[in-house]
């Protein structure tokens, strides 16, 4: 049995601890919060053991992961809590906020020998996944360029919801986030960034940082990607969407919440071919839920000692990238 714990007891909590949940020899069996209520349905749901602080949970010896739930500006001093108290660790995104607070968590955790994930889910969307073995195999050919685009709907209720949402200490805008786990998706289908330019803006949302951003990636391939994100969309989430342009396919991901082919056109593949490969993802866009994977991928990684399939380094180009993006558009505001 490996046993879980997780601190911070807000809505991505529960996507955990239902993911441990539907692992067998997995267990939930202690959270952590400053707020006793929110722990209550842990324990009435799971039987886990609530603690208000963090010292005293990991005490606990039977602890071997801890699932990093808080806000984002939280995540570099418990995650160095964590792992120099021996705990393996899942943290949600962004692994940190800046890359000083990324390099600790990272050093310390290869320090104390213990494991370390983020939770980039994306990456094991059906859809994403084909798409990703269509590159892997060189089916587009040489790529042109590609799109990022997320263009959803948060109001101003969602950011009143908590005082740390929407502040550049603790949350971010959207791209750090909404928009990253895009950008995750970005680096892994094109490579290393060479350069960017963007531009943001905060229009309709009464928060610190950016509703709305655009911008322009060159990798070192040579490639070229535009990325388009905002929370101000109105009603509700219009688009999320990658597309790929290669010499010798055109691929897009698409939807409201991009978990389906949009277009599908490969020189190699006959029209039949790519009629069942679309039909074959509508019939599970979601496959297994992205945290799950995630969870048993960090258990498979500490039984065989290697590392996690999304690995802190890996967290840490998505944030280098967000931040390169905040840059650049602080420069062009000049």
């Amino acid at each position: 049995m490996v046993n879980f714990a997780i601190v911070g007891c807000g809505f991505i909590a529960k996507k955990h601890a239902s993911a441990i949940n539907n692992i067998q020899d997995a267990n939930l069996v202690a959270v952590c919060d400053k707020v006793p209520s929110a722990m209550t349905f842990y324990k009435e749901e799971y039987g886990a053991r609530t603690y208000t602080e963090l010292n005293e949970m990991l005490n606990i010896e039977e602890i071997d992961i801890v699932c990093i739930c808080t806000p984002s500006g939280l995540h570099a001093p418990l995650a160095i809590q964590i792992a120099n108290a021996k705990k393996h660790i899942v943290i949600e995104k962004p692994i940190a906020m800046t890359i000083e607070d990324t390099d600790k968590i990272i050093d310390t955790c290869k320090k104390n020998e213990v494991k370390l994930t983020v939770v980039h889910p994306n990456r094991y969307r059906p859809v994403v996944r084909e798409l990703k073995s269509i590159l892997d195999n060189g089916l587009l050919g040489k790529i042109s360029h590609g799109s990022c685009i997320v263009n959803w709907n948060r109001n101003q209720d969602y950011y009143d919801q908590a005082l740390w949402r929407g502040t550049k200490e603790h949350d971010g805008g959207v791209l750090m986030n909404q928009a990253i786990h895009n950008l995750d998706l970005l680096l892994w289908f094109m490579g290393k960034p060479q350069q960017v330019l963007s531009m943001e803006a905060t229009r309709l949302r009464d928060i610190q940082a950016e509703d709305v951003s655009v911008g322009i990636v060159r990798f070192e391939s040579g490639a070229l990607a535009t990325v388009e994100a905002s929370t101000t969309v109105y009603p509700k989430n219009f688009e999320e969407s990658i597309t790929i342009f290669g010499e010798k396919g055109t691929v897009k991901i698409g939807g409201s919440n991009a978990l389906y082919f949009e277009h599908l056109a490969l020189e190699s593949k006959s029209e039949d071919e790519i009629l069942l490969l679309m039909e074959k993802i509508k019939k599970d866009p979601w496959g297994i839920p992205g945290h799950q994977w995630i969870i048993e991928d960090i258990i498979k990684a500490i039984e065989e000692d290697k590392d996690p399939a999304v690995t802190g380094e890996d967290g840490k180009r998505a944030l280098e990238l967000v931040l390169t993006f905040y840059e650049s558009a602080k420069n062009l505001k000049v």
